[in-house]
């Protein structure tokens, strides 16, 4: 099974608190620590774990930032060859995590805002070899929708992960198969105002009329909701886990799994459930690379080819 990834790679500073500070605040009693990260790379490194054959494409910038990701993309076993230089800084993000395991997070794009259509049109062949393409929303529109419109047209299945979540031009939205947004992440792709008043399910099926795919709504503890192409909706449950110590890479470890799946022709409904144990293992351990589980380390996948 092969998977392409475009999106976003940086590296992780993370400081961890006895609660976040307010606004003025100074919070002592943090501990730090600097890891590589961004969805994009997330989830490359979690589809290479699970045992899928991985190309990645991304931007990053020419220092020791960008050297690290390029180091763990050989020892994951990611394909980085198409990876690009640019001119800025590899991206870095600053991130606050509580003693729940919540976390805050704030993004210095850098080479990343580099990254356009011409970029992608030269990782077409990767896309159109691939059973399943996930883009994910931390690099500039430009590229999201040439990826997402070279997977149309070449007849790859499109995953589509909205984080950052920002509206989408009315032409995307029928070249993508796979939606996975939160609920933070859903009202805003659907323009609406906070006090929206919707239901998750209200939100899943205008979500749905919109791709004709299918949609799925992450929920954190709440597990998830999930409406095909036949208009059904299915509750995923969460797994428990005994303790959260870190929710940072959960979302792209249900990502990559749910990717991985569907790459196996896994039904919809069992692609969810498998992805919901990759996000529940994901939680029990510190840090995102860290975190992202090897098959062996989740249950057997149902109806595995």
């Amino acid at each position: 099974m092969k998977i392409a990834v475009v999106g976003s790679y940086g590296v992780g500073l993370t400081m961890r608190v006895p609660q976040a500070p307010g606004p003025g605040e100074t919070v002592a009693g943090g501990t730090f620590d600097e890891g590589p990260g961004g969805k994009g790379s997330n989830q490359a490194v979690g589809a290479a774990r699970l045992g899928a054959q991985v190309s990645f494409l991304t931007a990053v910038g020419d220092d020791a930032f960008g050297q690290t990701g390029r180091d763990l993309w050989i020892d994951e076993g990611v394909d980085a060859s198409h990876v690009m230089t640019g001119d800025r800084p590899t991206m870095v993000g600053f991130i606050i995590v509580e003693p729940s395991g919540e976390n805050r997070i704030a993004l210095a794009p850098g080479a990343l805002d580099e990254l356009d259509a011409s970029h992608v049109e030269t990782f077409a062949d990767e896309i159109e070899a691939a059973d399943v393409l996930v883009v994910s929303m931390e690099i500039p529109e430009a590229a999201v929708v040439e990826a997402l419109r070279i997977g149309r047209r070449r007849g790859t299945t499109t995953l589509l992960n909205p984080a950052p979540a920002r509206a989408l031009p009315d032409d995307v939205w029928s070249m993508i198969d796979v939606i996975t947004p939160n609920q933070t992440e859903a009202p805003v792709l659907l323009g609406l105002p906070a006090d929206h008043g919707r239901s998750d399910e209200q939100l899943v099926r205008e979500l749905q009329e919109r791709t004709g795919g299918c949609v799925v709504l992450t929920r954190g503890g709440g597990g998830s909701l999930l409406c095909g192409a036949d208009q059904q909706l299915h509750s995923i449950p969460a797994l428990t886990v005994d303790h959260v110590v870190d929710t940072t890479g959960a979302g792209d470890s249900y990502t990559a799994a749910f990717a991985v799946a569907l790459a196996q022709g896994i039904p919809l409904v069992d692609a969810a459930h498998y992805a919901a144990a990759a996000g529940a293992h994901a939680v029990t351990i510190a840090g995102v690379i860290p975190a992202l589980p090897t098959r062996n380390q989740l249950p057997p996948l149902i109806g595995n080819l």
